[in-house]
């Protein structure tokens, strides 16, 4: 990929500014998104996880039914922009919250998703594409009706979050991925 720049005030084309290889090698790329004043080059997301793999932290582990809906809404989460949170069931995405400056703004916004649309919440799973900074976002899923909860873990502040996943009797894997994306 070539970029060149046009200087107007002089009327003339410049000089190659850039030049990025981004072929794509089994399955791999870059996601090129523009900022203000230069290039975000994100690798594209294609990892695939085994979610009976992950790591189970809770005392409580995932019944066959969770292992179902955590896996689709880790495969849904892919999917979604930064601090993405997304309710399922097993078969059905129930409710997607994203782009928010918080993760528990991004619950509250699932939430209010999956009430606008008469879905019930209770007995769903629920992904973070990244780790849960607090206890509140496992605290607003669990309010919501979420059993199951599905996330990297990595935070400073990951046995607060598990001890608020035990303590409302859900089951919680790390994944040790994150899907965040801008």
């Amino acid at each position: 990929m070539n970029y060149g720049f046009h200087d107007r005030r002089a009327g003339q084309v410049g000089k190659l500014l850039l030049e990025i290889n981004i072929e794509s090698r089994g399955g791999s790329g870059y996601d090129l998104r523009r900022v203000h004043g230069g290039l975000l080059a994100q690798e594209w997301d294609t990892a695939s996880t085994d979610v009976r793999n992950c790591k189970i932290v809770t005392g409580r582990k995932p019944t066959e039914e969770e292992y179902e809906a955590l896996d689709f809404a880790w495969r849904v989460c892919r999917h979604v922009k930064s601090n993405a949170i997304v309710f399922t069931s097993r078969d059905q995405v129930l409710g997607v919250g994203a782009g928010q400056m918080s993760r528990v703004d991004s619950a509250k916004l699932a939430v209010m998703r999956a009430q606008t649309n008469n879905l019930d919440l209770k007995g769903s799973a629920v992904a973070s594409d990244a780790f849960y900074p607090f206890r509140d976002g496992v605290d607003e899923a669990a309010k919501a009706g979420a059993t199951a909860v599905i996330q990297p873990g990595g935070s400073i502040r990951d046995e607060e979050v598990i001890a608020a996943a035990n303590e409302h009797g859900m089951a919680m894997i790390f994944t040790g991925i994150r899907h965040f994306r801008h």
